[in-house]
């Protein structure tokens, strides 16, 4: 009965004994009156012995207690830093994506590309892209565009996806570019898929990357840019980025690691909907001139 309320028989890290009646109490049911102490109306109190004891026994009890108390302080503090700093990232990647789609996407990649040095190969097989399993694992058409062979593979597809991305989407819209980002990747997996003769999986967000590029180049074709510190506009750089990737179609097909069958479809992408944007938006400039 010492370590539970004598009343409801509720535990509490720190109990509380009755200097009337000598009974142990929750902090609800201590003062006398709450209790219906016997000994409060006779004016008795609990032996000085039994004080004595009790009272020792709820130090004891007290410290212990208030031990607990820090400990479970701590361990929930600890938990709900945890989580605050989970929904933390996790918000400001939701609102990434309404406030600029690349940053979203790169802090995804990063992230996955973490978990790959986290959780090892059972990660990288459940989500790269194998020809041969497509049709029993199609979200792959996707997840492959979120995890990279490598540290240098993720910062240049990175670096690329920062400075070119970030001026299409304020160009077309952060929802036209999301579209574009991943119609660029999707097609460019089954461009993979439909020229390879090996069974290598493919990774990386290349694909989807080379379709912004392209896209970016039909719109801004003047753009300045510099390729191996070599400065063109991005029209050139984009000529010169599919005449390598048709050059060396044929090592692809023998085993090649660069999946350039991929480039280039990302390219064909680009190109169809940056020409239908650009378009579109002669359109929309020559209705706003004859309306005012």
């Amino acid at each position: 009965m010492d370590n539970q309320c004598w009343i409801c028989g509720k535990k509490e890290p720190v109990m509380y004994t009755c200097r009337y009646c000598g009974k142990t109490f929750c902090s609800d049911h201590r003062l006398p009156e709450r209790h219906g102490c016997e000994g409060l109306g006779d004016g008795t109190r609990f032996s000085s012995a039994q004080s004595a004891a009790g009272s020792s026994g709820t130090r004891g009890r007290s410290t212990s207690g208030t031990d607990q108390i820090v400990k479970d302080f701590f361990k929930e503090a600890t938990k709900n830093a945890a989580k605050g700093a989970a929904g933390s990232a996790f918000n400001r990647t939701k609102r990434s994506f309404y406030s600029s789609p690349s940053m979203a996407i790169i802090i995804i990649c990063i992230f996955s590309f973490f978990l790959e040095l986290l959780l090892g190969q059972p990660y990288y097989t459940l989500f790269q892209l194998e020809p041969g399993n497509i049709l029993s694992r199609p979200w792959t058409l996707i997840s492959h565009m979120f995890l990279h062979a490598s540290l240098g593979h993720l910062f240049f597809n990175m670096l690329v996806l920062y400075f070119f991305g970030r001026i299409l989407e304020r160009r077309i819209g952060n929802s036209m570019f999301i579209y574009l980002y991943f119609i660029s990747g999707i097609v460019a997996a089954l461009g993979f898929i439909a020229t390879t003769s090996t069974s290598y999986p493919m990774v990386g967000a290349s694909g989807a990357i080379m379709g912004v590029f392209a896209a970016l180049a039909i719109l801004e074709p003047n753009l300045p840019v510099y390729v191996f510190f070599f400065p063109m506009t991005i029209k050139s750089a984009l000529i010169l980025f599919v005449i390598v990737d048709l050059s060396f179609m044929y090592v692809n097909i023998s085993g090649d690691m660069i999946a350039h069958a991929a480039h280039l479809s990302g390219v064909f992408v680009g190109i169809i909907v940056g020409r239908r944007l650009k378009k579109n938006l002669k359109v929309s400039r020559g209705s706003l001139y004859r309306r005012w």
